[in-house]
């Protein structure tokens, strides 16, 4: 048997029993790691799941005193309470890792405090196509942000805010804001399960809002209707046809780059200009939601802040 050498935190909340799928397979056969489920679904579930994975896995609910709208975040922090282990993998339910891609993960966090690795859609549809277009353009500025990290559990003795939406760049910055180092892996490539339509559609203004952490970039998304109306009355096609060829080169080089061709259909890159299209329409929306209901619904909620400001994580205890 393998020795245990690291923890994976998986934090899920569901109103259907995930359990009935391929995730409990997959989670029976990661290899080398302390399995800690933080479960948030309702207890009917929550039970269901118990039958499935306490065998094999420490499963608890998130902790009642640990605070904040962001569940993910409540569920890391409380799978960390639980972590036996200095090197943790925090996964999202529809993450799926091998062998290798694991141990390409755990081996970096002995030179970095967080990993970022590289996800990317298996098996592809439409809308992962649509969505890869924004992974191959990230791969050219910085890197994409998936929905898996590899930490080091000292890197966050006092955890990290979970009132905010993009909250895989608040651990990150918050582990950056105390010294530690960030290392972004562009060539260890992590499959994802597609999400339903349904879902891809209700995550679009979401994503969206998680540029005002990231204030150029929306920026830049919320110039791209005013640009794109202003060809239009011009009749500048050439222009518009030259905007999206270079989106479409932008995210061919991305996916070219350190072995991304082999996960990432060509077929990607040449949806780019749509997937740029559909971020200028949702960045305007997110804008919306953020002038009339103060931030985007969230859980029965509404969560204001996208992530801390550098600025102020460095000036925090």
């Amino acid at each position: 048997m393998q020795p245990v050498c690291a923890s994976y935190i998986l934090p899920i909340r569901t109103m259907n029993s995930a359990s009935r799928g391929e995730l409990t397979p997959y989670l029976r056969s990661l290899p080398g790691v302390q399995l800690i489920i933080v479960d948030g679904s309702p207890a009917e579930i929550f039970a269901a799941h118990n039958r499935s994975w306490s065998a094999f896995a420490v499963h608890v609910p998130p902790d009642h005193d640990i605070q904040g709208k962001n569940g993910k975040v409540r569920g890391v922090l409380t799978g960390l309470r639980r972590a036996e282990h200095s090197k943790v993998i925090v996964a999202d339910d529809d993450v799926r890792y091998d062998a290798r891609s694991l141990g390409r993960v755990l081996d970096a966090l002995d030179h970095a405090e967080v990993v970022r690795p590289q996800n990317y859609f298996q098996p592809h549809t439409w809308h992962t196509i649509l969505d890869s277009s924004r992974t191959l353009l990230n791969r050219m500025w910085g890197g994409d942000w998936p929905g898996t990290l590899g930490l080091r559990k000292t890197a966050l003795p006092k955890g990290y805010n979970a009132d905010v939406l993009f909250e895989n760049l608040e651990l990150v910055r918050t582990v950056a804001a105390r010294g530690g180092r960030e290392m972004v892996l562009g060539d260890v490539f992590v499959a994802r399960r597609p999400p339903s339509v349904r879902h891809f559609w209700r995550q679009r203004v979401r994503q969206a809002y998680d540029e005002f952490a990231r204030p150029a970039r929306l920026a830049l998304a919320l110039a791209i209707l005013p640009a794109l109306c202003g060809a239009l009355l011009r009749r500048n096609y050439a222009i518009i046809a030259a905007g999206a060829a270079l989106t479409s080169v932008l995210a061919e080089t991305g996916r070219r780059r350190q072995g991304a061709a082999a996960y990432f259909p060509a077929a990607a890159s040449l949806a780019a200009p749509f997937w740029l299209l559909e971020r200028g329409l949702s960045a305007w929306a997110a804008l919306g939601l953020r002038l009339t209901r103060g931030g985007v619904p969230y859980a029965g909620s509404v969560i204001a802040h996208a992530a801390t400001p550098m600025r102020e994580l460095r000036t925090q205890p």
